[in-house]
């Protein structure tokens, strides 16, 4: 298992959960000695015990460097360049360092979100490198489609696109994820499953983008969205995404940008959608520049003001490409020496944000911005007098 993050660990301690022997491999060394102690370095539920289980019993350990396998499984992040441009230098990297390790008929899988053509293109680097291995290594594609804070039982439940870059390799895969898959496996060639995982985010980002939209002009119209969305959903054939901050996470607000970059003119429904949704989060950091002018004004001082939530969606830790740390970001380089209470109940520190616990952020606050909906918010008063900006539909 090559990368031990948010999906590799999660799929690690699953594999070795049904008493497979699993070699996990992270380039962070502090990772590895977490994990071999049976400890977790993310949060997400019962990943914890499936974790600590599978080092106890010998299954699961973790290293820096790859060994010999009979499955070589690529999990590590694809981020994307400037100009929005895909990176695949992971892939490539995690993919070289196992090349020598490589026998006749071993699998090699990609699950990390890729560009189109990532697969084939990683089976020209194993056999350029090892031309005596071509056609002998099964090479396919595999995405993962978990949700954050529900990944151990969707790794099992979910169902599974797999394509390989031949029938053989495909059929390989197909067994391997028999031994631990619950949900259907769906069988294709590498180039629509890369697909798949692209589409079924863009898809997501297009429909929030709606309800992102629909949000700016409700506030020009002055029009609750959240009352909105929730009568138009009356309708038997409507369903109205809930609007927010932005769009975050390593998934739906990178995915898009792999299908644009490949077909600029092609995808333009595609590229408003993350238009609009990066915009989003630059209007509620001038809402909140809006708030403290006005407040200065009302009130003649500085107004306090707490930042509710910087993960990328409620009651988790993940800040992967968060609008929600986007916006702390802006509004904090727009300070005029107002005092900010940065609040994120599910980390307990930042290397740049100085965290302040909910209850004390809100009693000390003027202004409340939320812009999570973490749960422990919904239990603050809805009465106190306060100004709230409310972003993330936990007042509504």
């Amino acid at each position: 298992m090559i990368g031990l993050g948010y999906i590799g660990l999660p799929t690690a301690a699953l594999i070795a959960s049904n008493q497979v022997y699993v070699h996990g491999v992270d380039i962070n060394p502090e990772v590895v000695e977490i994990i071999n102690r049976g400890e977790i370095h993310i949060v997400e539920p019962d990943l914890g015990t499936a974790v600590a289980a599978a080092v106890s019993d010998g299954y699961l350990k973790a290293a820096t460097q790859a060994v010999k396998a009979n499955t070589y499984l690529i999990v590590v992040p694809t981020p994307f360049k400037d100009k929005n441009e895909p990176d695949i230098s992971f892939v490539e990297a995690a993919t070289r360092g196992i090349i020598p390790l490589l026998k006749d008929g071993d699998l090699y899988i990609i699950e990390s979100t890729s560009p189109i053509g990532t697969t084939e293109k990683m089976m020209e680097l194993i056999y350029n490198e090892r031309p005596e291995l071509e056609g002998k290594v099964n090479i396919a594609y595999c995405p993962e489609r978990v949700l954050p804070g529900n990944v151990m039982h969707e790794l099992v439940n979910n169902d599974r696109v797999i394509g390989g870059v031949n029938e053989k390799s495909t059929q390989a895969a197909l067994q391997f994820y028999k031994q631990h898959v619950n949900g259907e496996l769906h069988a294709t060639n590498a180039r629509t499953a890369e697909m798949c995982k692209l589409v079924e985010n863009s898809s997501r980002d297009v429909q929030i983008a709606f309800a992102n939209e629909l949000s700016l002009i409700c506030a020009k119209a002055d029009i609750n969205v959240w009352e909105l969305i929730k009568l138009a959903n009356k309708h038997p054939r409507v369903n109205i995404l809930q609007p927010g901050c932005g769009v975050g996470g390593h998934c739906i607000a990178v995915d898009p940008y792999f299908i644009v970059a490949d077909f600029p003119m092609e995808s333009q429904i595609i590229g408003k959608a993350r238009e609009i949704n990066n915009y989003k989060s630059f209007w509620c950091a001038e809402q909140v520049k809006n708030a403290k002018l006005q407040f200065r004004l009302d009130h003649g001082r500085l107004p306090k003001i707490a930042l509710m939530g910087l993960a990328f969606k409620p009651n988790i830790d993940d800040l992967r490409e968060s609008p929600a740390k986007y916006i702390a970001q802006k509004v904090l380089q727009d300070s005029n020496d107002e005092e900010y209470y940065i609040v994120e109940p599910n980390i307990e520190d930042h290397k740049v944000f100085k965290l302040t616990d909910y209850n004390t952020a809100f009693a000390k606050a003027d202004i409340i911005v939320y812009l999570v909906a973490h749960k422990e918010f919904y239990d603050l008063p809805k009465d106190a007098d306060k100004v709230v900006l409310d972003f993330a539909g936990v007042v509504k």
